[in-house]
This record gives C-alpha cells, structure tokens and sequence, in this order.
C-alpha cells in the first residue's frame, strides 16, 4: 500500500494512470453521459463550487468521528461503492475485490443487476456490507424472481433504480458500437491491442456477461438481438404502483435511488421506500437535469431530517463527501473512482478507500467538524 500511496495519491492520479489501461470504447462508455455531457460536468462543478467556512476554536476536532450507522448497522465511514453496470467489460475480475475492499473495510457494496457476476456469487464477497440494485424489468415474473434470488443470496437492503424509464441515445457508445460481450471490429481491435494489461485480464477471466439477466433471455440471441432484449424488458416508468407491488415482495429494507424532484422522493417514501438516493445517474439520462449537488438540500428539506437521505454523482475526494453530507446526505456513494482504483491494482479499491477516509479526516479536522452531524454548519454561502 505504501508504494500506491506514493503512485496515487489521489483520485486524479488513479484516473490518469487508468486511462492508459482500458481501452477506449470501455473507457468512453464509464466516463461519459448523454448528448453533449453537460450534465456530467455539471455533477462535478456544482459540486466543487460548494464552500466550508473553517473555525478553529474547537479542540473536539483534534479528532473527529466518521462512523456512521445505516439501518443498524455499524459502518467505518460515511461513504459506499455506487452501483456500476459492465464492470467486466470496463477492467475484467475487478468485481470481486472491488467487494472485497468493502467489506474488509466496513462500507456499503451496491452490485447492480447489470453486474458482470452473479447476484449470489458477489453476496459470498461483499457479505453484510452489500446490497443489490435492482433495474425493475416490466415482466412481473421476471420481477418477482429478481427479488426472490436476491432475498434468498441473503442481500437485507434493496436498491430500486427508477430513472431509466427507456433505453438512452449514448453518442459514444453508438459510435463505439458497445455490447457485451464486445463485437470485434477493426475499432474496437485498434482499442484493445494497445491495453496489454486489460487483454491478459480478460484472458484470465473470460468474456464478461450479463450473468443475472441472461437467464431470462431467449436462446440463441446475438449480440445485438440480447441487447434490443434488455433494453425492451428494462424500460417502463416506476410509478407509485409499480414500486407498491415490489415493496409487498421485499421483506427488508427498500431505496429508491434515481430521485431528483422532491415531490416525488415524497411519494416514494409516502408508497413504503425505507430511504432514497439522491442521483442523476452520473450524467447518463438526461443532459438537462439538475446535479445531484444542486437538488439534496431540497430533498432534505422537504423529507425532514429523520428521513434516510443518500447521494451520488461527482463525488472525487473526500472533501467533495464531506460537502455532500453538508448539503444534507446520511451517506454518499461513488462509482467511478472505484474502477479507476481497480484498474490501477487488485489493492486499488481499499487504497481508495484509505485515501478517502484520511482526506474525510482531514478536512474535518480543518474546518472543525468533530463529528458528521456538525458538517451542515460549516457551509459557506457568499
């Protein structure tokens, strides 16, 4: 670790040295949005134009606390892995130590239906600390088995993602020509043959899959027919209704992740949602959406401060989870700089980790926040 504190010290430098290990049409599709990615952009910049005023009286700073408890559970800091479709494809094997850095660690690990591995083979990783994040697919049957195989993997906390209510128009990924497993084109070969490291990972792990979804599909699919498949079954609004009949299936506790309107985080929460997570799905759905930044100070205050509030979207260090939790968030989720870290080495994830906490701590300890609750009261509004 001492020798990646060195190579990396920052999410910035992670993302640097990724960039030269995964191949282009896999690094275009994590890092960019929709149309003309404004809206990406906008989830970092909103972010970083958010302002803490230091005070230096108070000695309980020397010191500060970032344990934080959700749904019961003790975690060792306020921040989890957001969950990241096409992992395997991004950097091959990176899915399980990404989990693994999690648990070891003690934060939230959230596996997204469109994972590389098995809903059940990610749970023996990521153990208590992960939850599954659930695409509702508007085949009721499907559905209800989706739920069914995380309830018995033994996932306690279920992340509904409701803002992709139909397929986006991704301009790089069309130019691209992404799927998975990936088509071989004289593209994407030019792309591949200049990631040594990322084609030895894929030989070593294989083509990934679309492992929790596949099973549903119809034999003898091509490529493109699989992907015209999941993007019919995946798409549909997930009205009040909709959301009622899977929190009637799910025993344990229930997010709502994909809110922006505070109005509707009321609704969700109104229609038996545990908590919701504040997120413009990283700039990927809509280019003229507001940034996460921008609308969790109106989804507390119109959810109360009992209410479970989380967040994602542009969070890259860990001022930026200590602005985030100032803005109003229990707990804050990143994606991205986790696939930068893994890219980096199998010890990338919990290296990130490391470096979040101790940047968390730090500017704590420089605006004199002693614990997680004091944060709110450093904002700075000029």
């Amino acid at each position: 670790m001492a020798d990646l504190s060195r190579r990396y010290p920052s999410v910035a430098h992670m993302k640097e040295e990724a960039r030269t290990r995964i191949p282009g049409f896999a690094w275009e599709y994590m890092t960019g949005g929709i149309g003309p990615e404004e809206n990406v952009r906008r989830n970092v910049d909103d972010l970083q134009a958010v302002q803490m005023m230091p005070r230096y009286l108070n000695g309980e700073a020397d010191v500060p606390l970032f344990s934080t408890s959700l749904f019961g559970a003790q975690l060792d800091a306020p921040f989890g892995v957001a969950p990241m479709g096409l992992n395997g494809l991004i950097w091959p094997g990176c899915e399980k130590p990404i989990a693994a850095a999690a648990r070891a660690q003690n934060i939230v690990h959230v596996l997204s239906t469109h994972a590389t591995q098995s809903l059940e083979d990610m749970k023996r990783h990521s153990g208590a600390s992960g939850w599954f994040q659930l695409y509702p697919p508007n085949d009721p049957e499907m559905e209800s088995d989706l739920i069914r195989k995380a309830r018995e993997a033994g996932y306690q906390v279920l992340v509904v993602t409701v803002d992709i209510p139909a397929p986006t128009r991704r301009d790089r990924d069309i130019r691209n020509g992404l799927s998975v497993p990936p088509e071989i084109t004289m593209r994407t070969l030019s792309h591949v043959l200049t990631r040594p490291r990322w084609l030895l990972r894929l030989a070593q792990y294989g083509m990934p899959h679309f492992r929790n979804l596949e099973p549903y599909a119809p034999p003898g699919l091509s490529i493109t027919q699989l992907g015209a498949f999941l993007g019919k079954i995946l798409s549909g609004h997930i009205t009040a209704d909709r959301l009622k009949r899977i929190r009637d299936q799910w025993p344990g506790k229930l997010v709502v992740k994909g809110v922006l309107d505070p109005d509707e985080a009321a609704i969700y929460m109104a229609a038996g949602a545990d908590g919701v997570i504040v997120s413009n799905h990283g700039g990927r759905q809509l280019d003229a959406a507001p940034s996460s930044a921008a609308m969790l100070p109106k989804i507390r205050a119109k959810l109360g401060p009992e209410a479970l509030v989380m967040v994602d979207g542009g969070v890259r260090s860990g001022l930026d989870i200590a602005r985030m939790i100032a803005l109003g968030a229990d707990y804050v989720f990143l994606g991205r700089p986790f696939l930068f870290a893994a890219a980096v080495s199998d010890e990338g994830p919990a290296h990130l980790i490391d470096v979040l906490k101790q940047e968390l701590f730090g500017t704590m300890q420089q605006v004199g926040a002693a614990t997680l609750s004091d944060l709110p009261s450093f904002l700075h509004k000029p």
